[in-house]
């Protein structure tokens, strides 16, 4: 769906752009695919709104459309004159292009090398001074992407469109589904995150990639959420890990285990030949890290804490949460 749009945004900014004279929405419904195909299968109203929602779109993006109320006899006829949409010329020094070309080789998936290569080839083109020694510098910047709800997330994202999914959370037996506006995706110590909001909890909400399974599913409408200006995943997902925290926890950890954990670890105390004892950050969220670790882990504070960590990997056995039957 996001690729036939494009191809139809693209489509309508050429007619614009290569004609000498304005060109009425009849002629545009004749020029673009798209256009005649829903005034074929819908209707008038329906090419029109299509029309308006398209010029729009183009506009946001920055084409200058004119309009000509007079320029076909009585009808309004549209163009995108070329000496108003022509780009200003490109001027980058020398460590502006080599830090443009370490931002485009960061990508490893074929579909996003290849548009980055575009780019800079677009770039070179107008002039752009890149240097040999920044293509091949010993510096290879890598951000992996493989979980194969990115790119439809990374495009809902872009074009503001709403999505659902099924997502397993830490320590659950069975994924849920979900219904979140997607806001923005970021990579934190090697794991992608989508934050967003969530549509049946009414919050906002981080969700991190690797645990969202099946297809990701584009839905019509508008955002009902509020998008903020700025959205930083980091400090959110941050806080759920217990970055910053200001509580302490204790927990037991086998000796050939836990290693995210002793990175953090403000304390470590060895037990025996089997298990050391780490004081670490407790904030909102590290129960569900900690419930990952299965039996390689042992909380033995604060007790709330505790008593998560055993209704997680209880649940994840099909068993009752404690206190209640089964």
């Amino acid at each position: 769906m996001a690729i036939a749009k494009a191809e139809r945004l693209m489509n309508l900014a050429l007619c614009l752009m290569n004609t000498r004279r304005p060109l009425s929405k009849k002629e545009l419904r004749e020029s673009v695919e798209a256009y005649r195909e829903a005034w074929q299968q819908g209707s008038e109203d329906a090419f029109n709104r299509m029309f308006e929602r398209d010029k729009d779109d183009l506009r946001e993006l920055g084409l200058v459309i004119d309009v000509d109320e007079n320029a076909l006899d009585g009808e309004i006829g549209y163009l995108a004159r070329r000496d108003r949409n022509r780009l200003p010329e490109i001027a980058l020094d020398a460590e502006e292009a080599a830090a443009l070309t370490l931002a485009a080789r960061v990508w490893q998936q074929a579909k996003m090398s290849g548009a980055a290569s575009g780019a800079l080839q677009k770039l070179r083109a107008a002039g752009v001074p890149f240097s040999e020694d920044a293509e091949h510098s010993a510096l290879q910047p890598r951000i992996p992407a493989r979980e194969v709800a990115f790119e439809p997330l990374l495009v809902a994202a872009r074009d503001r469109r709403p999505v659902s999914f099924e997502y397993r959370k830490a320590g659950a037996a069975v994924p849920e589904q979900r219904s979140v506006e997607p806001w923005a995706l970021e990579c934190w110590r090697g794991h992608w995150y989508l934050a967003g909001w969530d549509r049946d909890r009414e919050a906002a909400r981080v969700f991190r990639l690797g645990r969202i399974t099946g297809k990701v599913r584009s839905r019509a409408g508008r955002f009902t959420g509020t998008v903020p200006e700025h959205v930083d995943v980091r400090a959110v997902v941050a806080a759920f890990a217990g970055e910053g925290a200001t509580a302490v926890a204790t927990v037991r950890v086998r000796r050939d285990a836990g290693f995210p954990l002793r990175t953090k670890a403000l304390n470590t105390r060895r037990v025996d030949e089997a298990w050391d004892e780490l004081e670490i950050p407790y904030g909102h969220g590290l129960g569900a890290q900690l419930a990952e670790f299965g039996p390689d882990l042992v909380v033995l504070g604060p007790d709330d804490l505790r008593a998560d960590v055993i209704d997680r990997l209880r649940a994840v056995a099909g068993l009752a949460p404690e206190g209640q039957p089964a």
